[in-house]
């Protein structure tokens, strides 16, 4: 099962990859991640993909492409993957095609979870998370049993992320539609295209989610 996860950040992606890793055995592949281990690793199209970004260049499509071919080919695959990042142009979801066939594997579905901008503002910016141990928080939906102390680790310290603001979530949001407008229209033709309401509760999106590859 090969898919792509689509949808602007705080709309839940990170959550759902993790519980297709767990459930599924699945792998997400993340561009910039990969990048950074690429280069890490010293393979070939990691040090090409090094000296570019040293020159504080844009990696091209075909370092991108050469560096997915390469996880592709690792045995932990095998269940499938999880595209999160790419493609998102024309030309790399023509790449993208290429790299599975060649591959004897096929693009099954992309996901794509829809969320109401006025909503996704305020879930975002509400949310805090724990200093010491990292446990997420939210202004109005979750807050600590006792009021200024983690649950988990009770520190009383707590951190905002400086761009969770309402001017950055929205230019988010500008950004990933520019960014996925250019693909939808390519899969939607061939119906490989489903939405699912990422505004709904965590456990609800996982199990429509589910339901799509299921073929349910």
């Amino acid at each position: 099962m090969n898919i792509i996860l689509l949808g602007p950040p705080g709309a839940g992606k990170g959550t759902q990859a993790s519980r297709l890793m767990a459930d599924r055995g699945m792998v997400q592949l993340s561009t910039g991640d990969m990048l950074r281990a690429a280069v890490k690793s010293g393979s070939p199209v990691g040090l090409k993909a090094k000296s570019v970004m040293e020159a504080g260049e844009l990696v091209s499509d075909e370092i991108v492409s050469g560096i997915i071919g390469e996880r592709l080919d690792m045995s932990d695959t095998a269940n499938g993957v999880i595209f999160d990042g790419y493609p998102r142009t024309a030309a790399q979801a023509e790449q993208l095609d290429e790299l599975l066939e060649a591959r004897g594997r096929m693009l099954d579905h992309v996901i794509e979870l829809s969320v109401d901008e006025d909503a996704l503002v305020d879930r975002i910016v509400g949310r805090y998370t724990c200093a010491k141990c990292g446990e997420g928080y939210h202004d109005h939906y979750k807050q600590p049993k006792v009021a200024g102390v983690c649950d988990v680790c009770g520190s009383t310290e707590f951190k905002r992320r400086p761009d969770d603001n309402a001017e950055t979530v929205r230019t988010r949001m500008v950004e990933y539609r520019a960014k996925t407008a250019p693909i939808l229209p390519i899969y939607e033709a061939r119906g490989l295209v489903a939405r699912v309401d990422g505004m709904a509760d965590i456990d609800q999106v996982t199990q429509a989610i589910e339901a799509i590859l299921d073929g349910k």
